[in-house]
């Protein structure tokens, strides 16, 4: 006979996620254990396998369920109405936002996906593609003149706008959605108009 599933079968898949982000951010996937895993959770080693066979199965699902929100949300950014100025500093301030309260998995992501294998890695990676993309067509729109036929460049703006965004966590954790919005501000500023607009 099939093994019933609890009612509250996915709220302790996502608190087992959590803990598994934050073990795996602290220890590098590697390193930790599903005894570890376990302990962090508060429950069982064999209960762990009750929701996922393994350690890979574990780290999947973080990123997976992480970029394709985090993608979800950040493509789903309503913009109309907005002039490319305006749309660039709001798409900037909800990634930061959109980042809040998530270091862990985003560490993981930063540290753990190579880990996966290849198929696994082709999901993850069509989402963060996503994204850059939608950011690019922003970027592309402000200054058309300059990116109309160098897409190397567009990429390279582009790619620069997320890593000063990705790394905010390092030197400001904890921030709050005040300090976020000022700091969204400074990357606009400086990606439209240089150190001199600051």
């Amino acid at each position: 006979m099939a093994r019933t599933i609890a009612k509250d079968h996915d709220k302790k898949r996502a608190q087992i996620l959590k803990s598994a982000a934050r073990v795996f951010a602290r220890e590098g996937f590697d390193r930790a254990s599903m005894t570890q895993l376990a302990r962090e959770c508060g429950i069982s080693k064999a209960n762990i396998y009750h929701y996922y066979d393994s350690k890979d199965a574990i780290l999947f699902d973080i990123l997976e369920i992480y970029l394709r929100e985090l993608r979800d949300l950040i493509c789903g950014i309503q913009i109309e109405g907005l002039n490319a100025e305006e749309r660039l500093h709001k798409v900037i301030a909800e990634i930061l936002l959109a980042y809040q309260g998530v270091d862990d998995e985003h560490r993981v992501q930063t540290s753990g996906m190579s880990a996966l294998p290849e198929e696994q890695q082709k999901v993850l990676r069509g989402y963060q593609r996503d994204m850059v993309e939608f950011l690019n067509g922003i970027i592309a729109e402000i200054a058309p003149d300059v990116f109309g036929h160098d897409a190397d460049k567009l990429r390279a703006a582009t790619m620069s706008v997320f890593g000063m965004l990705n790394w905010y966590y390092m030197w400001n954790a904890g921030a709050g959605p005040d300090a976020r919005e000022d700091y969204a501000a400074v990357v606009s500023k400086l990606t439209l108009h240089g150190v001199r607009g600051l």
